[in-house]
């Protein structure tokens, strides 16, 4: 029964080892496209200049404020596109080569309405899907229908799309989950 055990354990952690570095490569991928936006709370840090680091939560303006280059807009941009833009703002007067490098430590939420049994804001988290997101909501009423989903996306606020359990949420999204008639 031990060696049983063993080998099961054993097995689990080959299976990991072969799947985490997809999954983390999909959600470091995703990251890179991300767009940075209102409620986004991002650590930004000049490697050798411990005066330089600062944590700070995006502004309903879409700025921050750093040091040095005063309000810097972030929204709409992604983490290579600010670490560029920073650097370049830093290079010269301040600094020679500055290395910057930017994180985002908590995502802006999304939000979950109609047949859930707690609809609200949710903190995102990459790899988030509209099932993850019911679960958070804690679960689905008994009137709710898995096939009438939908969801309204903070950069299309206009355009109310489908979706199903497997969609992908992004910060900002309002998911809908309608009443089924059966």
């Amino acid at each position: 029964m031990k060696t049983i055990t063993t080998t099961l354990l054993a097995l689990l952690w080959a299976l990991s080892l072969l799947t985490s570095p997809a999954r983390a490569e999909a959600i470091a991928a995703e990251d890179l496209s991300y767009q940075l936006g209102s409620g986004d709370m991002i650590r930004i840090q000049v490697y050798g200049e411990n005066d330089l680091t600062l944590e700070a939560r995006i502004t309903d303006t879409g700025t921050i404020s750093y040091p040095f280059l005063g309000q810097v807009e972030v929204t709409g941009r992604t983490i290579g596109q600010l670490q560029d833009e920073i650097a370049a703002g830093l290079k010269g007067d301040y600094l020679l080569d500055p290395k910057v490098s930017v994180t985002i430590l908590d995502y802006r939420q999304f939000y979950i309405n109609g047949e859930v049994k707690k609809p609200g804001g949710f903190a995102f988290k990459p790899g988030l899907t509209v099932h993850k997101a019911i679960s958070l909501a804690g679960g689905m009423t008994e009137r709710a229908s898995t096939n009438k989903i939908s969801i309204v996306s903070e950069s299309d606020p206009n355009r109310k799309q489908p979706a199903d359990l497997n969609t992908r949420v992004r910060p900002g999204d309002i998911i809908t989950i309608d009443q089924s008639f059966f």
